[in-house]
């Protein structure tokens, strides 16, 4: 079950590597100085981004601990 291993920890680096990217978006347009209404408008477009990250860290969690369950 290694291949499960390796395949769950890319998933999982993945969606950190789009966690990280969400949190550099909403910092930078803070750091823009946008505009209350602006600032909403940029958070809602990178929420839906933000939690498709999160599911795939979940889920390269997930494919990590089965892997070494069923492998070990």
């Amino acid at each position: 079950m290694d291949w499960l291993i390796t395949l769950g920890t890319i998933v999982s680096l993945g969606g950190l590597a789009g966690l990280v990217w969400c949190i550099l978006r909403v910092w930078k347009a803070r750091r823009a100085g946008l505009d209350d209404e602006s600032l909403r408008a940029e958070v809602r477009k990178v929420v839906p981004i933000n939690m498709a990250a999160l599911f795939c860290s979940v889920i390269g969690l997930m494919m990590v601990i089965l892997g070494i369950f069923l492998g070990g």
